[in-house]
C-alpha cells in the first residue's frame, strides 16, 4: 500500500518546490540578464599608460555589444599592484574586470615577499588583449645614437646613469635590469607610475634614458624630441620598422614584450567570462580597432581563456630566473 503524506506536509512540501522553482528561475533570469548595469574595468595605472589606451579603445566598441556602459577606472600605485589587489578581491559578479600587464600579473609573484593577492589564484584568465615591444630610448641631444653608445657611456660611467620604468617588477625595469647583467653596466633604477611620466623624467633630464612601450616613446622620436635606439622583440617590429632589434643594434639576443591581459576575480562565473571573452575578440577582430591600435603601436592578440592561463604560465617560467639572477625582492 502507497503511503501519501498528510495534507499539512504535502502543503508544505508544495510549497518548498515552489520556493526552489522560483530561486532557480530568478538566478537563471539573472545570469541570462547579465549584465543588467554598467561594467567596471580598472587599470592599475595612469592615464595614458598601455593598458589604458588599449582598454579605452576597446570599451568604445564593445560597450554596445554588452549593452550597457564600459567605465574604465584608474586606480594606479605600487608598479600596478594596488588596483591589480582590488580586483583581486573584489566580488565576483561580473561588473568588476581587470587590465594588468606582465608586472603585476606574473613578474611581481616573484619579486614581493608581500604581494597581498594571488594573480594565479585570486584572479582568472579573460583574455590577452595585446602587446608591443619596449623602445629603448634618449633624449635626442644626449650625444647618443646607438645602443652600443649607450652601454659604452654607462661602461665609462658606471654612477651617472639612471632609467626610468613604469614601476617596480614592470618589463620596463627587468627588460634593463636583464640588458645590465648581459652588458655587464650599472644604471639606477627610477621607478614611476605610467609611461607617460617614465618618458617625462628622461625629457627633464631626471633619467638618461628607458626602455619602455613604444605607444609612450614613438609620439617624442616623431617630435624629434627623443632618440629610439632599440625594440625587445626578436624580429622588427611591423609598426616601428626603421628600429633595430637588440641583436642588430650589436648586443646580445634579448626578448620581451609588454603585454596587457584582461582578468576577472576568481569567483567570477565561467559563463559570464566566457562572454566577455567572446566580445573582446570580436572587437579586437574589428578593421576600425585594429588600426586605432597599430596607431598607438599596439598588436591586438585575443585568443581563449586557456590561451591566456597558458601565456602567463610560459611567462612565469622564462622569467623567473630572470628575475632572480638580478637579485630583485621587495619585503
Amino acid at each position: 500500500m502507497t503511503t501519501r503524506p498528510a495534507p499539512a506536509l504535502r502543503t508544505m512540501l508544495k510549497g518548498l518546490a515552489a520556493v526552489t522553482l522560483a530561486a532557480a528561475c530568478t538566478a537563471g533570469w539573472a545570469q541570462s540578464a547579465w549584465p543588467n548595469k554598467a561594467i567596471r574595468v580598472i587599470v592599475p595605472y595612469g592615464a595614458g599608460s598601455s593598458p589604458d589606451v588599449i582598454m579605452r579603445i576597446v570599451a568604445e566598441r564593445l560597450s554596445p555589444r554588452l549593452g550597457q556602459p564600459v567605465v574604465i577606472e584608474n586606480r594606479a600605485g605600487a608598479g600596478g599592484n594596488t588596483g591589480s589587489g582590488v580586483v583581486a578581491k573584489s566580488p565576483g559578479d561580473g561588473y568588476t574586470f581587470l587590465i594588468s600587464t606582465n608586472g603585476p600579473l606574473v613578474y611581481n609573484t616573484q619579486i614581493y615577499s608581500k604581494l597581498g593577492y594571488d594573480p594565479f589564484t585570486e584572479l582568472r584568465p579573460v583574455v590577452l588583449a595585446g602587446g608591443q615591444a619596449n623602445v629603448c630610448a634618449v633624449r635626442s641631444d644626449s650625444g647618443i645614437n646607438t645602443l652600443k653608445d649607450l652601454v659604452a657611456e654607462m661602461k665609462k660611467n658606471p654612477g651617472r646613469f639612471n632609467f626610468s620604468s613604469t614601476g617596480v617588477g614592470s618589463l620596463s625595469q627587468l627588460g634593463v635590469e636583464l640588458l645590465k647583467v648581459k652588458t655587464d653596466t650599472f644604471a639606477v633604477h627610477i621607478p614611476y607610475a605610467s609611461s607617460p611620466l617614465a618618458i617625462q623624467a628622461i625629457l627633464q633630464g631626471d633619467v638618461q634614458f628607458a626602455c619602455v612601450p613604444a605607444v609612450a616613446v614613438m609620439p617624442q622620436v616623431k617630435a624629434g624630441k627623443m632618440r629610439a635606439l632599440a625594440v625587445s622583440t626578436a624580429k622588427r617590429s611591423e609598426l616601428t620598422p626603421e628600429i633595430p632589434t637588440m641583436k642588430e643594434a650589436g648586443l646580445p639576443e634579448i626578448e620581451n614584450m609588454a603585454w596587457m591581459a584582461v582578468m576577472a576575480p576568481a569567483s567570477t562565473p565561467t559563463d559570464i567570462v566566457q562572454r566577455m571573452n567572446q566580445e573582446i575578440n570580436a572587437v579586437l577582430a574589428m578593421p576600425e580597432v585594429k588600426s586605432r591600435l597599430h596607431a598607438q603601436f599596439m598588436e591586438p592578440i585575443g585568443g581563449s581563456i586557456q590561451d591566456l592561463q597558458n601565456f602567463m604560465q610560459q611567462e612565469l617560467r622564462v622569467m623567473t630566473p630572470i628575475i632572480k639572477r638580478t637579485g630583485l625582492k621587495i619585503d
